[in-house]
């Protein structure tokens, strides 16, 4: 987010510049005939967006009355409109020097310190120009987003608040002070903010705010009804993501398929209503059709390990489409070579993918797959929980305890490993170990701590990522 020097806030009249200009300067009425007309020029050049000319214009002047206020605030404004922020800065600076107590130049400098990062400089000035004019709209806003976009969230409310009282018909002000009430956790006051705007600017966005307002606040219909307007509004690629993920999160599968299906039909590229329809399908247990749709995800984005996990997962339940499952692994092992993950599951495959098949897979090369994934990623449970079965399937019962219990160590949630490797201490005559790992089997499994509860996990932190980060449609 860019900030904005504003020309009208420093409430210069052509007129009033000329006259402080003209009791600075020596009597010569036709050099001061010469110079207003260029300064005059000038002003207009940089109404008219022809900063360059203007730029070259007030150097010239600048040059003939160093030291004068307008020319300077001037300057800085033609640089900044051309984001030029590091030349602005400068002449904004002389112009504070020249009247420090004008808020509208301290304002400007505040703005154009906070555009080049200087956020601790910018929040002097922006608090300077607020002393000097407590009820400046601009400067309070303004130093409230300098707070919000830091993540002082609630440091920006007081801000907002003053700019919000100032100006009480300001859309833009009120709609980030309802989204910082918002972050802050103050969802009262959140919820009466988007109210009083609604009623004198209906907007998909303010819907969509409710609605995530009404999420926080455990009402789920309410949320969902909310995104739905928001999406039938502006039926954006986010409105419809936002909409059909609300629907995802709270289990209505039918109603989410429906949303993301009738939404790829408007964004045929957007991986995320992708991975929602994959994700939709695969919990109504549509597995074919759900392996369609995240393979399709794969191909919109292939370096991106999202759509590749769901992928894996529901491979698990429908590996008839093997030959191209595991060309896409295939790629994304090459794409990533380095990732543990991505070797992970182009082993994983590579195995299920032949058994379905009814070929033998070849478990030496499944075997130094999964091994290479462990030394990309030490501390990636699952892949050592893998070699544990494919060890246990060759009868190699001792190897495969030792891998259950590398994956255990690292995860102890990982509720099949207590099973897994109590089989193995089974076929290895250790009775006692085995009825251990099988009575924590039996525990955890009771406190609903299965792979179901894990895969939900994972879904709410796709949800809740790629509504963090916005449109990822490409």
């Amino acid at each position: 987010m860019m900030f904005s020097s504003r020309w009208t806030a420093t409430v210069l009249l052509l007129g009033a510049a000329l006259s402080g200009w003209l009791r600075a300067s020596p009597s010569n009425p036709i050099a001061e005939d010469r110079l207003a007309r260029q300064l005059q020029a000038a002003e207009g050049h940089y109404n008219s967006g022809q900063y360059q000319i203007a730029a070259r214009e007030l150097a010239s002047i600048a040059q003939r009355v160093p030291a004068n206020f307008e020319v300077e605030e001037l300057l800085g404004l033609v640089y900044s409109a051309e984001t030029r922020n590091q030349q602005a800065r400068p002449h904004f600076e002389r112009a504070v020097h020249l009247r420090p107590s004008f808020a509208p130049a301290r304002l400007n400098l505040a703005v154009c310190l906070a555009n080049l990062g200087e956020n601790t400089l910018a929040e002097m000035e922006f608090k300077k120009a607020i002393q000097a004019e407590p009820g400046n709209f601009d400067a309070n806003h303004d130093l409230g987003e300098l707070f919000a976009r830091g993540g002082k969230v609630k440091a920006a409310i007081p801000y907002l608040e003053k700019a919000q009282r100032v100006n009480p018909s300001s859309y833009g002000n009120g709609y980030d002070l309802a989204l910082a009430y918002t972050h802050a956790g103050m969802l009262p006051e959140a919820q009466l903010q988007i109210q009083a705007l609604l009623s004198k600017k209906n907007t998909a966005a303010l819907h969509e705010l409710l609605a995530e307002v009404e999420e926080k606040s455990g009402s789920c219909l309410a949320a969902v009804n909310e995104y739905q307007q928001a999406a039938h509004m502006d039926p954006s690629e986010s409105n419809i993501y936002y909409w059909g993920s609300e629907l995802l999160l709270h289990q209505t599968w039918n109603p989410a398929i429906q949303v993301f299906s009738e939404g790829l039909k408007r964004y045929p590229n957007s991986l995320r209503l992708a991975v929602g329809l994959g994700l939709a399908l695969y919990w109504r247990e549509s597995y074919d059709d759900a392996v369609k749709v995240l393979v399709r995800a794969t191909e919109l984005a292939p370096s991106d390990p999202r759509p590749y996990y769901f992928l894996n997962e529901t491979y698990e339940h429908s590996p008839s489409q093997a030959a191209e499952v595991i060309e896409q692994f295939r790629r994304f092992a090459r794409l990533r070579p380095q990732d543990g993950r991505a070797v992970y599951y182009y082993a994983m495959s590579l195995w299920k993918g032949k058994q379905a098949a009814a070929s033998a897979p070849n478990l030496d090369r499944v075997e130094s797959l999964l091994k290479r994934a462990t030394h990309l990623d030490p501390s990636f449970a699952k892949a050592y929980f893998e070699l544990g079965n494919l060890f246990s399937q060759r009868g190699q019962y001792r190897q495969a305890a030792l891998e259950y219990q590398r994956a255990l160590k690292l995860d102890g949630k990982l509720v099949a490993a207590y099973y897994r490797v109590g089989q193995a201490y089974v076929h290895l005559g250790e009775m006692g170990l085995a009825r251990k790992e099988f009575q924590i089997h039996k525990k955890l499994y009771q406190q609903h701590l299965a792979k179901w509860d894990k895969e939900d996990e994972e879904i709410r932190k796709f949800v809740y990522t790629t509504r963090a980060q916005g449109s990822v449609a490409r």
